[in-house]
């Protein structure tokens, strides 16, 4: 129990630290679904394309992001790239998340996870912060959230649907805009550590509902002690 209440005010430490420095965009990564299936098993690496809705800028997101898991938290950093509809280049973002898990266990199959995330990009006009001729825009998205997941075991392949409401809290230069989000999706898993996975994400807004589908492939390295 205390395990617990501390991990719950470490995350509501950083959620509430995010939200002070934070008002439009969907997904923590411009066109890639916010994840929050759990905590991995050791280190993983994903894979992921994302195809977001007309709300979110059309086009489409390319994205490499790993995953560790230490005990009851976990931890993912993402890179993506991501080409809206219409011409100009591709744009890059960043991000990371921050996740703990509040219940579930090794032999339970439904866990709860509190998440917090950041994402970062320049939308058309750079990606650097501060950097002469990248433009003045600086867009911020932090999703704050908890996620449920549950892992139906196989002889050979291990099925995992979720399913993860949140608030999405989104800054774009010197606006703050806070709206309802929500992602769910289902992972495959086998043995041998490789698998697929699949989301969808939504926001809903006074300006639309800018939404993304997903999917992709990855691998996990089962690491003894963690």
């Amino acid at each position: 129990m205390k395990r617990c209440a501390h991990g719950v005010l470490v995350i509501a430490g950083l959620l509430l630290g995010g939200a002070a420095v934070t008002p439009a965009a969907a997904a923590q990564i411009p066109g890639i679904p916010v994840y929050n299936s759990g905590i991995p098993t050791g280190i993983a690496i994903y894979a992921d394309i994302g195809f977001p809705n007309q709300d979110a800028g059309k086009g489409r997101a390319l994205a490499v992001s790993g995953r560790g898991g230490f005990g009851p938290f976990g931890v993912t950093a993402i890179l993506s790239t991501f080409n809206p509809e219409g011409p100009g280049d591709s744009d890059l973002s960043v991000g990371g998340t921050l996740n703990y898990k509040i219940f579930g266990g090794p032999l339970i199959p439904l866990s709860v996870t509190l998440q917090g995330g950041i994402g970062y990009s320049k939308p058309d006009l750079g990606f650097l912060p501060g950097v002469p001729g990248s433009g003045g825009v600086n867009a911020f998205h932090f999703p704050v959230g908890a996620g449920l997941a549950l892992t139906i075991p196989n002889p050979a392949l291990a099925i995992k649907p979720w399913i993860a409401p949140r608030l999405d809290i989104v800054r774009v230069s010197s606006e703050t805009v806070t709206n309802f989000g929500i992602g769910a999706g289902l992972e495959l898993n086998t043995l041998s550590g490789f698998g697929l996975h699949a989301a969808y994400d939504r926001v809903f807004s006074d300006g639309g509902d800018p939404s993304v589908f997903g999917f992709g492939a990855h691998y996990a390295f089962r690491i003894p002690g963690l």
